[in-house]
């Protein structure tokens, strides 16, 4: 039998906006500090359900501010439309 490395799972809800990100980033480590995950998995298809709903309406997400390693993950889900240029 095979077991995989120490995971745990948590979703963000929102919606967030900029002065909640120093809180949420400090719960989260304190998380992973109690957990000692190898592997952290965030639900992130909210993100591509949220382009879908949008795209109804006629309308964009955009995301700001993205690493290059974010935009490489969008890119590769197939979602490079919601960055910003």
């Amino acid at each position: 039998m095979t077991t995989g490395p120490r995971a745990i799972a948590f979703t963000i809800h929102g919606p967030i906006a900029r002065g909640d990100l120093p809180g949420l980033c400090d719960r989260v480590c304190a998380l992973l500090q109690r957990a000692r995950p190898e592997v952290a998995y965030c639900e992130v298809d909210a993100l591509a359900r949220l382009q879908l709903a949008a795209r109804r309406c006629s309308c964009q997400v955009r995301l700001r501010g993205t690493s290059d390693e974010l935009r490489a993950l969008v890119a590769f889900m197939g979602l490079d439309d919601v960055l910003a240029e």
